[in-house]
């Protein structure tokens, strides 16, 4: 732990619990505290706890506050109702992806965001110059804390926390405000793991009882090595790994969150180019013939040649090999594809697939 990192309010948990601590984004953080696969086999089976008080926590309140994040991304902001949250991007004006983000709408122009810690000031100070002045954006972080409780047991456990609302009813990407044991939590059926499960928002001074009790109601504490296997198995990006300020949505395969018929918005222009030409590369999930892990910069090839790199990588103890993601020249991409990757002195086999394919039923 450097001297400079922040901790959160779990971090005396974390230590009690002999959580291996690391560096991240400038916050001390458990990476692991039994071991990264079975804490990945917990979320996958059971239910896990991951300490996410280090993501950005802004709100965004005053006249223009839509019009606002109408413009600066790329989902369509208005077509959510209080209580609903969205999956969105942060845009430069060269298309270009400055970090994901969601989206929690509280009111009309009221808004909470949600950004990764590693762009938590840039994401402020951007989001600020593109707001009316009328609009206060005000940074949460360090009063509140946020736990992530993923896995197909989650929603029970929490609906015996917080018996007096319905959890369950809560539909992906829709959140509600309630209490656990008389401490104000929102809870968010929200998560980047792949499975089903909440992230709850709650003040700073509370969160270490309402860890412990998620402790005593069965649920696995889980560290960032966990959190990115899960993550990579899911398919999901990771800013500074499978998106950046130089990324498109169209290469990213992040379309899904793009409307291009709402009107204007930063990038928009780039974005319709990049159409129009065809990327020249793709991301892509790669599934390894045997138990290596590709990592992050490692080379893909085809018939001796390079067609890509890696961006993350990992072992998925659901399918017992290594797999990956990967940015490859536009025709390789067929799923089925058979691609090669260096590893150490050895030369593996992996074979293209949708991203949404890496994590298998189970």
């Amino acid at each position: 732990m450097s001297a400079i990192d922040k901790t959160t309010a779990l971090y005396q948990n974390h230590i009690n619990l002999k959580g291996r601590m690391v560096s991240f984004a400038s916050w001390s953080l458990p990476v692991m505290y039994t071991g990264i696969l079975e804490e990945t086999m917990a979320v996958r089976t059971n239910s896990g706890a991951f300490d996410i008080s280090h993501m950005g926590r802004f709100t965004l309140v005053g006249a223009g506050s839509e019009e606002a994040l109408q413009f600066i991304t790329p989902n369509d902001v208005s077509s959510l109702n209080a209580g609903d949250a969205q999956y969105s991007l942060l845009m430069n004006p060269s298309g270009g992806i400055i970090d994901d983000i969601i989206i929690y709408k509280r009111g009309t122009d009221d808004f909470l965001l949600v950004v990764n810690a590693s762009n938590a000031e840039r994401d402020f100070n951007w989001i600020s110059e593109h707001v009316p002045s009328q609009c206060k954006l005000v940074d949460h972080t360090l009063e509140t804390a946020m736990i992530a409780i993923q896995g197909p047991q989650a929603v029970t456990i929490l609906s015996t926390m917080a018996p007096e609302i319905n959890i369950s009813d809560l539909k992906r990407f829709q959140w509600i405000e309630g209490t656990i044991e008389n401490i104000a939590t929102t809870f968010c059926r929200t998560g980047y793991t792949g499975e089903d499960g909440l992230e709850i928002i709650l003040p700073a001074e509370s969160a270490s009882d309402v860890w412990n009790m998620l402790m005593e109601n069965g649920v696995m504490p889980c560290g960032l090595g966990a959190r990115d296997t899960l993550r990579v198995e899911a398919g999901y990006p990771l800013y500074g790994h499978e998106i950046d300020d130089s990324t498109t949505p169209v290469e990213s395969g992040l379309m899904w969150v793009v409307k291009m018929n709402k009107g204007t918005f930063l990038g928009k222009d780039r974005i319709e180019k990049v159409l129009e030409q065809g990327p020249r590369r793709k991301l892509v999930g790669l599934v390894c013939a045997e138990r290596l892990q590709p990592r992050q910069g490692y080379n893909v090839t085809s018939d001796g040649l390079e067609i890509g790199t890696i961006t993350s990588g990992a072992f998925s103890p659901i399918r017992q090999t290594g797999i990956g993601m990967a940015y490859i020249q536009t025709d390789k991409t067929k799923t089925g594809t058979l691609v090669h990757i260096p590893i150490r002195d050895r030369i593996i086999e992996a074979t293209v697939t949708l991203r949404k394919n890496l994590l298998p039923q189970h």
